[in-house]
């Protein structure tokens, strides 16, 4: 059994774009809904039928890089011509090395908050990228 690691960096590429990667990702997740059923001659007894699921938007940041353009780039690109691709967000381990992976199905941004900047400020200027999409997909191997 491999020890417990950590991930320090989330790389993410929607299509053709690598976007380089993010300090914090939240959201990968899903909610799935039920439907009760109630058979006749079990009475004690409720079926719960899955009936849709439902995907929460992923939420990553950064400070701001180079990077920072290819994101804004790819969102000029789906605001001019918009098309659900395949995404990919792979947790990276400190050495750089894949830890883990999530391919999403139907990508596409929701919500881009570029970094604000301000001179009487140390903190680094953080950048926001939101992403929609329409489920996981499963990788080969």
């Amino acid at each position: 059994m491999e020890p417990f690691a950590t991930s320090t960096l989330f790389r993410v590429a929607i299509g053709p774009f690598a976007l380089g990667s993010f300090t914090s990702c939240t959201g990968l997740g899903c909610t799935v809904e039920y439907e009760e059923r109630r058979e006749g001659g079990l009475n004690g007894h409720v079926w719960r039928l899955p009936t849709r699921v439902s995907y929460s938007n992923v939420v990553l940041t950064r400070p701001s890089t180079r990077e920072t353009a290819a994101v804004a780039q790819w969102v000029s690109h789906q605001v001019a011509r918009p098309l659900r691709v395949t995404g990919e967000i792979v947790a990276l381990r400190p050495d750089r090395r894949p830890l883990t992976r999530w391919v999403l199905d139907g990508v596409a941004p929701a919500r881009w908050q570029g970094p604000s900047f301000s001179a009487t400020d140390s903190a680094p200027a953080i950048e926001t990228l939101e992403l929609v999409h329409q489920g996981f997909l499963n990788l080969p191997g």
